[in-house]
């Protein structure tokens, strides 16, 4: 009895073959990873390693803890929450290997630009990046992150004010970005260029933002390769002929917009403004939409499947 107790007992847990512990690791989150799994041996360690468990690294779960300021950036992010997101980092930089190719922030995980730099240049094959929030990031880093990410294919960002000299890094030396997601409002600037520096993207979502009219028409005529265009949810704008400054909001799209976008592969849309609820989110956020009032995750949605988180 004792000796066959002691037989089985003999099969340690940091004796089992790296593939079986690889496909259990993947079972837990990125923070179990760092925080326990990999200090428990050298075997662990080794299998907390394996390319598979980093090729997402998703910190969607991960939000900084802050308070808005009247002043640039606007934000002030509590100390022990940057320290924790740099640790987290560190630790995460430590055990892919540089084998990330998909990193994913929170929409209110607030980097700064040294943590972008140290992570751009332990990833360098980062084909996907979602950055929703960037009141810390100014235009040195993020630059510096693009020259890096010469795989990138995917960005998620936020609506900006001067969007050449980001779009102008990815043209320079992104070779192969085709997908492209916008959260927040479309302008005619932006359409401009987008056309200018980035003629052959393929995907693009406007989804839950106030689209200018104009700024629509422009990227349907000037993105002459777009093969998959989401404004679910938006609203377009136009301004009245007779009083420039007064905004028009257009709930239906009309015959000239619905011509130019049948040459897509898909043109996905959603204006039900009197039944849709993300509908009403946008319009009553006035294309800015808050996600943090609504359930959590939901901005991690998108009709195009590439980009559904």
């Amino acid at each position: 009895m004792e000796e066959g107790y002691e037989s089985r007992r003999g099969s340690r847990w940091e004796e089992l073959d790296t593939d079986i512990l690889v496909r259990i690791f993947q079972k837990f989150s990125i923070f179990e990873l760092t925080s326990g799994l990999a200090h428990v041996c050298s075997g662990w360690r080794a299998a907390c390693c394996d390319p598979i468990l980093w090729k997402t690294l998703d910190l969607s779960h991960m939000r900084s803890s802050f308070i808005k300021i009247p002043l640039e950036p606007y934000v002030y992010v509590e100390r022990r929450s940057d320290e924790a997101l740099t640790r987290i980092l560190k630790l995460s930089m430590n055990l892919s290997g540089g084998n990330t190719r998909a990193l994913v922030f929170h929409f209110n995980l607030f980097l700064s630009d040294d943590q972008l730099t140290y992570t751009a240049e332990r990833c360098p094959g980062l084909r996907r990046i979602v950055l929703p929030a960037w009141n810390r990031i100014k235009k040195t880093g993020i630059c510096k992150a693009i020259r890096i990410w010469k795989d990138l294919e995917s960005l998620t960002m936020p609506s900006i004010a001067n969007p050449p000299y980001l779009l102008t890094e990815i043209a320079k030396n992104c070779k192969n970005f085709k997908e492209l997601k916008i959260m927040g409002p479309f302008e005619i600037f932006f359409a401009n260029t987008l056309i200018t520096y980035l003629p052959n993207l393929k995907t693009l979502s406007l989804r839950c933002s106030a689209i200018k009219r104009e700024a629509l028409i422009k990227i349907l005529d000037g993105l002459p390769d777009l093969e998959v265009l989401n404004i679910s949810h938006s609203y377009l704008v136009e301004y009245s002929v007779w009083q420039p400054q007064q905004k028009v909001i257009v709930r239906e799209l009309d015959k000239t917009i619905l011509e130019k976008a049948s040459r897509l592969k898909r043109f996905l849309t959603c204006m039900e403004h009197e039944t849709c609820v993300m509908c009403q989110r946008t319009e009553n956020d006035e294309g800015i939409v808050r996600w943090y009032k609504y359930e959590e995750g939901e901005w991690k949605v998108d009709e195009v499947s590439s980009l559904h988180l």
